[in-house]
């Protein structure tokens, strides 16, 4: 009897604690890959950053991969990783490591949880019919970024903050498009191999942008804290977590792992006060939980919708 039950008991922390463990870290170190890159790009251009961070990820996926002799992708297998490949690592990745040259890491990550506020946009511009609460959701999350961006009134004056707010807007917008174009397509291509194979392809469109503007700088003079940047963006951002991301979404309700996207910004505005002595201000924090329960709303009715 005491073996059976401890059977059990081993199944259930297997069939549930692992995957809750597994979300608890995606949603405390992906917050921590804003202050990391915020670093790195403070001694290099952010793309240089964003293609050796996914050059070193890819080399450590596809080497496992590679080791383990498993099937290469097939057919219309390539467009899916190319298309996710330019909207996931080229410009969602890129452009949101570049945005946090000119913005807080905070900032930046507030911005980076509006992803399905664009969802909810595009699908009203295909004329695709959405509940009540979509939209009401909707409404909340932009209130509060009027919130959030009403005291950066006067910042807007400064080109490089304008810039870095619209290309990290941009990056939510491919992320969005990327999220979208999985669900079309649905791969069934194995999904770790398939991000070690999109990080690689990035990375050479990256190097490639970067050759042909000569924008990079020599590896010599990159000081050692951006490379402790790079290596923990490699090690925590492009593996470690993003394999506990997939875990958790192959064991746990869409409703309970979507909980990563509201912890990520609370963890990047507070290490971003801390570390960088960011502000964090009163619009900031009411802003930013209005923009969170805006999400809320808007990742509910999307479950809803699917229990229906």
């Amino acid at each position: 009897m005491i073996p059976k039950l401890k059977s059990i008991i081993q199944s259930k922390i297997t069939s549930v604690g692992l995957p809750i463990l597994a979300l608890c870290w995606v949603s405390f170190f992906w917050g921590t890959t804003w202050i990391a890159s915020k670093e790195g790009v403070k001694y290099m251009p952010a793309l240089q950053l964003a293609a050796i961070r996914q050059f070193l990820g890819a080399t450590l996926y596809l080497s496992y991969f590679l080791f383990k002799k498993a099937p290469w992708p097939k057919g219309k297998q390539w467009k899916t990783i190319i298309i996710l490949s330019i909207l996931n690592f080229v410009l969602s990745n890129g452009l949101s490591t570049w945005g946090v040259k000119y913005i807080s890491s905070g900032l930046g990550a507030i911005i980076g949880a509006l992803v399905p506020l664009w969802i909810v946009i595009i699908s009203l511009f295909r004329g695709e019919k959405l509940v009540k609460l979509a939209i009401v959701g909707l409404i909340v999350g932009f209130g509060g970024v009027c919130v959030i961006f009403y005291e950066h009134l006067s910042d807007f004056l400064i080109f490089d903050f304008r810039f870095g707010i619209i290309i990290s807007i941009i990056s939510t917008l491919t992320w969005a498009f990327a999220t979208l174009y999985t669900k079309k397509k649905a791969a069934s291509f194995n999904p770790y191999f398939s991000l070690g194979i999109q990080m690689f392809i990035s990375s050479i469109f990256l190097f490639a942008y970067l050759g042909a503007t000569g924008s990079a700088v020599s590896l010599s003079t990159i000081p050692l804290i951006s490379w402790f940047s790079i290596g923990y963006l490699v090690i925590f951002g492009s593996v470690l977590t993003f394999i506990a991301y997939i875990y958790a979404l192959q064991h746990l309700p869409a409703e309970i792992n979507s909980i990563y996207a509201y912890i990520n910004p609370i963890i990047a505005v507070l290490l971003g006060a801390y570390i960088f002595g960011e502000p964090l201000s009163l619009a900031i924090a009411i802003g930013g939980i209005i923009t969170l329960f805006g999400l809320y709303l808007v990742n509910k009715s999307f479950q809803d919708s699917k229990s229906t």
